[in-house]
């Protein structure tokens, strides 16, 4: 077994076309289209690549522009290639997004994967002005999100409309980019980061795989105390060998 696959994944999603009788707070009384996946970008660990696929890249949309079983295999196979998927707001959205669109279509479980959710990370550790993944990368002066026409991008590409599929794709792939800018900011300061290390046994930081560590103190519990180590790579700090165990 090599390094751990990390994958980073954003998916795009039409609003629910639905009736109601009113605009504010209104309950739906029916629901004509639910919500269907218009597009993802995903970038592997280690690549500079960044790839995304949309509905108009598919055959049979132009019979059919809400079909996502298409980029469902896609996805299902990128999520069953992965060891480990960062995504912002991945545990509750994302991702959750993608499986309820899989099992609609019919799709298996992918083969296990860790998450890595850069939402929960900034609610825990950080206290921004705003957690949504464009106001924790321009402070942290990673970038901005694409500009685009609000919702008029959603219902241009609904439309079939390829001028608003280009500029959705590039809005896409733009949030790839800020995700893994804000990952790479926040990584280390997360301690509960899957180990990377532990995939191929190779030693050194979990969590960026830097062979570059230095052993600094001791941590010490009720029952154990092991080496203090610290990555000078990505700045994390870690739990070394056993020093002493209590029975």
């Amino acid at each position: 077994m090599g390094a751990p696959r990390v994958a980073f994944i954003d998916i795009e999603t039409a609003p629910i076309d639905a009736l109601v009788w009113g605009l504010f707070e209104q309950n739906v009384i029916h629901v004509i289209e639910p919500t269907f996946i218009l597009s993802y970008a995903i970038q592997w660990m280690g690549e500079k690549k960044i790839t995304t696929r949309a509905l108009c890249d598919y055959p049979g949309y132009a019979k059919d522009k809400k079909s996502d079983k298409a980029i469902c295999a896609d996805l299902w196979a990128d999520l069953d290639r992965a060891d480990i998927i960062c995504a912002h707001n991945g545990d509750n959205f994302d991702l959750k997004k993608i499986n309820s669109r899989l099992v609609v279509h019919g799709f298996p479980p992918p083969s296990p994967y860790k998450q890595i959710d850069t939402l929960k990370i900034c609610r825990r550790v950080f206290k921004f002005d705003s957690n949504k993944l464009d106001n924790v990368a321009q402070y942290l002066g990673v970038g901005s999100k694409l500009a685009h026409t609000g919702k008029n991008l959603w219902l241009g590409c609904m439309a079939g409309d390829l001028k608003a599929w280009r500029i959705m794709k590039r809005y896409n792939s733009m949030d790839i980019v800020l995700l893994r800018g804000v990952y790479e900011k926040i990584k280390s300061w997360d301690k509960s980061h899957p180990s990377l290390t532990t995939y191929d046994d190779k030693p050194g930081c979990p969590t960026c795989r830097s062979s570059s560590v230095q052993a600094r103190g001791f941590n010490v519990a009720k029952t154990r105390k092991t080496q203090r180590m610290h990555c000078q790579g990505c700045g994390a700090w870690y739990s070394g060998a056993i020093i002493k165990k209590v029975a």
